[in-house]
């Protein structure tokens, strides 16, 4: 893969992620780890959000969320999914495809002890996807939420984190006359080797 040099070069495609990211936070303006999460339904009819990546790991893309949300129950129902992050900053996106396992231990303990006393309690007020009556109910049961826990909110037992291990992951950069580079890195299955290829624009 000579040509494969840049931006594009390194053998892990995690740290490729990762530095491309980096690069990201110091350009956006806002949330430069804003992912749009694609799942599907039972009926298999495909829905899209942005949510926040929290963690690159070695060999995974980590983010948290409701365990009760219409898109936890799609996760949990397929075991798959599939995002996209884009930075019109750098003029690159990265396009990931892969299995789904939720993180729902120490490591979510941590994340969630991480945010601020707002969050931690508005993780446990709202009802997240289910119909709503109005904002007042909403900040009424902040408030109920607030007394019963004070300062120190334990983690919801409904909220934690999904891990996406990559079958396919697509590097692109934006190219004069729309001649882009594209480079996907693909595998089988989970733990299989990479392999790369150039793809046309």
């Amino acid at each position: 893969m000579s040509d494969r040099s840049g931006v594009f070069a390194g053998n892990d495609p995690f740290e490729i992620a990762r530095r491309w990211l980096a690069e990201a936070e110091a350009a956006e303006p806002n949330d430069a780890n804003a992912i749009a999460l694609g799942t599907v339904d039972a009926a298999g009819l495909p829905n899209v959000r942005m949510v926040l990546l929290k963690e690159i790991e070695p060999a995974a893309f980590v983010f948290f969320t409701n365990y009760e949300s219409a898109k936890a129950q799609e996760l949990d129902g397929a075991s798959k999914a599939a995002f996209v992050m884009h930075w019109k900053s750098l003029r690159r996106q990265i396009r990931v495809r892969g299995t789904v396992e939720r993180e729902d231990g120490p490591q979510a303990d941590a994340y969630y002890a991480s945010r601020s006393l707002k969050s931690r309690l508005g993780a446990w007020a709202s009802q997240q996807s289910r119909p709503l009556a109005s904002r007042a109910t909403l900040m009424a049961e902040v408030a109920r939420i607030t007394a019963r826990f004070g300062t120190n909110p334990p983690r919801p037992p409904f909220w934690g984190g999904y891990r996406i291990v990559p079958l396919e992951i697509e590097f692109w950069a934006d190219g004069a006359f729309r001649l882009h580079d594209r480079f996907i890195w693909r595998r089988d299955a989970v733990g299989e080797e990479w392999s790369i290829q150039r793809l046309s624009p």
